[in-house]
């Protein structure tokens, strides 16, 4: 057994999900943050288990032509990337072989039809949305992220991700929070008043949402706090105080209260206006996601005089942007506040052949069957957790021809297009898609054909 605090010199074989490098000491798989594939290093053993190692980088004797210099001070401590010591050609081609174990280790699918990542032009500054928790450090109230696996606060002055912009915001609210003794919430002791600073950018629009996650419905010197930060931020179009008094780690609560401003914002998507309020899902990466749109465009097929179904369809982004020309366009999404976006979404686009339902798609996707709709395409992009079993079948008794999927979760899609082989479909093509350069996640699109 390797013991705790040994030294070692070590080739790294390969990288992880994690970030981590990975290689073998005696037999042995190690794990070492910071490692990268091809590197020459020597490590200490910091964990010592029975099955594995984690080792920790004390000299990097001969550097991998695949490292790069990590360019954040708190890559090391926070939650959010995990490759920002990796070129990202490397990244992307990892992300891309992940997606292919998936259907060959957990979907039992040999000979996929995978296409090339579609990788991100820009890694840095592409995020649309940030959520900071906040604390009280000395007296002074900071902003930050999450550590790895942790609800330890790491501030971070300006991350990389995020529009320059948001950390300006952010360090104003805090300083106002100070001054206007604004208690921050304690998640051990479930008191104090400010959970979350949550900010949105519509990149095309350049409007701005600010949403302060609060315990109460009522700001302290709201008046000058709005009158504060339009002032010096006059992109900020609307300011939204959310309640949320539950103990939990979920960040936003159900209730919203507008402060300043209409309560959200409008962006562009494919040449079609989005409403996005505090609560509506859309996608953090605008390019990319208007890539991986166009993907799906591609994979629906001509449309035209046909039925197309949208479950999970948020506020209607997807089926918005891809169905233009459907006879009838169905979406399903659980989430009310999503719902009547989309509809309004449908509004402002002058779509007049839509119809959105809000639902547990499940649920929803029998009642729809029972009313004898006949989609022609049916469009899911539901959350990590993928689709059920019994909403498979469901899916499949509808005897539509195509089903596009949109999975941010390698894992569950292939469980899923496994079960979705029982029923007699076959991936024809999947492709990819980096919407989180420097993060461990990946986007997938695939389409499945009866």
């Amino acid at each position: 057994m390797i013991t705790k605090n040994s030294i070692h010199t070590v080739n790294i074989n390969s990288i992880n999900s994690s970030g981590f490098g990975v290689c073998r000491i005696e037999g042995i798989v190690c794990f070492v943050q910071g490692g990268v594939t091809g590197d020459t290093i020597e490590i200490k053993i910091i964990k010592s288990k029975k099955n594995y190692n984690i080792g920790r980088i004390e000299k990097i004797i001969t550097p991998s032509p695949k490292r790069k210099e990590n360019d954040c001070p708190v890559f090391k401590k926070c939650g959010g990337c995990v490759y920002r010591h990796v070129k990202y050609e490397e990244e992307a081609l990892f992300k891309e072989n992940v997606v292919r174990d998936a259907f060959e280790r957990i979907g039992h699918i040999e000979n996929v039809n995978l296409k090339n990542i579609i990788s991100a032009e820009n890694t840095l500054r592409y995020r649309n949305k940030a959520q900071y928790p906040v604390k009280n450090e000395n007296g002074r109230i900071r902003a930050g992220f999450f550590a790895a696996r942790t609800h330890e606060i790491i501030s971070c002055d300006d991350c990389l991700l995020q529009p320059e912009i948001f950390s300006s915001i952010v360090k104003e609210v805090c300083l106002f929070a100070e001054e206007n003794n604004i208690s921050v919430y304690d998640e051990k002791t479930n008191k104090g008043f400010l959970r979350h600073i949550y900010l949105r950018i519509a990149e095309m629009t350049g409007e701005i949402m600010l949403t302060l996650v609060a315990t109460k419905n009522s700001l302290k010197n709201q008046e000058k706090f709005v009158e504060v930060l339009t002032g010096k931020f006059p992109e900020i179009k609307s300011i939204i105080l959310n309640v949320n008094r539950e103990k939990t780690n979920v960040i936003l609560g159900d209730e919203c209260i507008n402060l300043f401003g209409r309560g959200y914002i409008t962006d562009i998507l494919c040449d079609t206006k989005i409403k996005i309020s505090p609560l509506s899902f859309y996608q953090v990466n605008r390019i990319q996601a208007e890539k991986l749109y166009e993907k799906a465009r591609e994979y629906m097929g001509d449309t035209k005089g046909k039925t197309v179904m949208d479950l999970y369809c948020g506020t209607g982004t997807i089926g918005l942007c891809t169905a233009k020309d459907a006879e009838k366009l169905i979406g399903v999404e659980i989430i009310e506040q999503a719902v009547e976006d989309a509809k309004v979404n449908a509004e402002i686009n002058s779509r007049n052949n839509t119809e959105f339902i809000c639902g547990d798609a499940e649920k929803a996707a029998v009642i729809l069957k029972e009313k004898n709709v006949k989609p022609d395409v049916i469009i899911v992009d539901p959350p990590r957790k993928g689709l059920t079993p019994k909403l498979i079948e469901t899916i499949d008794s509808f005897g539509a021809e195509k089903v596009v999927y949109v999975s941010c979760d390698p894992a569950t899609l292939a469980r899923d297009c496994e079960i979705f082989a029982s029923y007699g479909f076959k991936i024809q093509e999947a492709t990819p898609v980096d919407l989180f350069p420097r993060t461990a996640h990946v986007e997938c699109i695939t389409l499945l054909v009866r």
